[in-house]
């Protein structure tokens, strides 16, 4: 076998060992898109180094877009799934319509959709709440929150309570604007996913893999 045939099989073997992989498809706004920080910082990119550094056999499609709402993050769900066919589905929305102010019935049913979508295409769903500004007015703000827990008892999914815990509110986490991460704080966002996340995967793939994951 030729350098360049054993080069090609090499490439081929990759390829189709990353999509043999069992995806996890993160569909969020700016807070997964890597706002104001360089792409490779984001708790995104952190988690796919994780997995791999633990033995855990997935791969990491990051679909978030910065300003979305859930209104389009519906719209765009469904050929998405079918694309990647992800075996679990962040769901990280809802921030942009509660600093819009949208309604939060639309916001709720949007949610809805969405975690019935993905768990009609047989992914798991693990659903990320927020919390809003205090400006937003104390009835808003209690109620934006409190879409979350209640979806996620609705549907028996696992909930992240609040992305940015340990993070809001930290001028040496937070950007200026008061509402995205810095790179530094992205650790702590992953870590707050990865509470979470975790009991949700499957064994890592090595018996020295396994000694890490336990940690």
């Amino acid at each position: 076998m030729t350098k360049r045939v054993l080069f090609l099989a090499l490439l081929l073997f990759a390829g189709n060992a990353v999509a043999a992989a069992p995806v996890i498809l993160i569909l969020g706004d700016s807070l997964s898109a890597g706002y104001g920080i360089v792409l490779s910082s984001g708790w995104p990119t952190l988690l796919q180094q994780r997995l791999e550094h633990q033995g855990y056999p997935y791969h990491v499609v990051n679909a978030s877009i910065s300003g979305d709402t859930t209104s389009s993050g519906r719209q765009r769900l469904p050929a998405t799934l079918t694309r990647h066919r992800p075996r679990i589905v962040i769901i990280e929305l809802g921030a942009n319509d509660g600093l819009r102010g949208l309604p939060l019935t639309e916001m709720r049913a949007n949610l809805s959709a969405m975690i019935a979508m993905a768990l009609h295409h047989g992914a798991r769903v693990l659903l990320v709440g927020m919390y809003l500004p205090t400006n937003y007015g104390q009835a808003y703000t209690e109620k934006f929150h409190q879409v979350y827990p209640d979806l996620a008892r609705e549907y028996h999914v696992p909930l992240v309570p609040f992305l940015l815990q340990g993070v809001a509110l930290q001028p040496r986490l937070i950007q200026p604007d008061g509402l995205h991460p810095r790179a530094a704080g992205e650790p702590q966002v992953l870590a707050n996913v990865w509470r979470v996340l975790k009991p949700m995967l499957r064994a890592p793939s090595t018996p020295a893999a396994r000694a890490a994951g336990a940690r």
